[in-house]
């Protein structure tokens, strides 16, 4: 439980818990210093999670059988996982067959960046500042802008989406700009925002059930704050499993919108 978090995090003051500040998302530049190319501690764990997640796909298809064993059989599985009950489910499999590649890229990456949070020595969900979410956000919104253009046209599209069928017209100075500020801003917002949120809080929470574990079991002289240390190591190790359930729904949530939000883009009868 200890290894999920940096001993900075949870070492205890003398008189109080060693809670989790902002600089556990802003951490100091490690690499390549006053450079372009600075690195710090959360781009150190995206590498090494997009590095170990490009290794173990590659020799997994490397060394694919006729027969799967069960570590094949697991990958194949998270695979068609995505495809039938994410893209196809939505899409369905004729219109689904062009993005099941981006959807999974999409699902896999999340949720192995957001499990890094609780992996011994890294700590910290590679999604668990902005940047990385709002990545995937704007793939998603270039994905379903080209796919509005390309099936329907860019007037079609906007006319569609900003003057519905069946609105009278003084309703439509309204309805009009409130729709484009959804399809510009609030749907890739919306995606960015709730990864990132989700991941952070995560975060803070389970760092403050261990801080708090760390100083009632071993900072504090009073021997009546032992029990209460015990629960909050049983809370913490709770909110561990919590946190893995949740890195792996975040991905779920993030890939299924986003493929709503391309198949929204198609005209309603392709």
């Amino acid at each position: 439980m200890a290894g999920f978090y940096s001993a900075q995090t949870l070492v205890a003051a003398s008189n109080k818990p060693d809670y989790p500040t902002i600089q556990d998302f802003l951490p100091p530049e490690i690499l390549f210093q006053g450079t372009p190319f600075a690195i710090n501690r959360i781009i150190l764990v995206r590498i090494i999670a997009t590095v170990v997640l490009l290794l173990v796909l590659g020799i997994t298809a490397s060394r694919a059988k006729l027969v799967p064993g069960r570590w094949q059989s697991a990958v194949e599985w998270v695979l068609d996982f995505v495809k039938n009950s994410i893209v196809y489910e939505v899409m369905g499999e004729l219109r689904g067959k062009r993005y099941v590649p981006m959807i999974t890229t999409v699902f896999m990456t999340i949720a192995v960046f957001n499990l890094c949070g609780e992996i011994s020595g890294l700590n910290i969900a590679a999604t668990a500042t902005i940047t990385m979410p709002l990545v995937f956000a704007i793939w998603t919104f270039g994905q379903y802008w080209g796919a509005a253009i390309r099936e329907k046209g860019l007037g079609t599209y906007l006319k569609e989406e900003l003057i519905p069928e069946g609105v009278p017209a003084p309703v439509l100075i309204l309805v009009a700009p409130m729709n484009l500020l959804e399809i510009l801003i609030i749907r890739p917002l919306s995606l960015t925002i709730r990864l990132f949120a989700n991941m952070m809080a995560g975060h803070i929470v389970l760092a403050l059930c261990l801080a708090t574990t760390q100083f009632f079991l071993f900072e504090v002289a009073n021997k009546a704050m032992v029990p209460l240390g015990g629960l909050m190591f049983v809370a913490g190790f709770a909110m561990t499993l919590f946190e893995m359930f949740i890195a792996c729904l975040q991905a779920f949530i993030f890939a299924i919108l986003s493929t709503v939000y391309i198949n929204l883009s198609y005209p309603e009868n392709d």
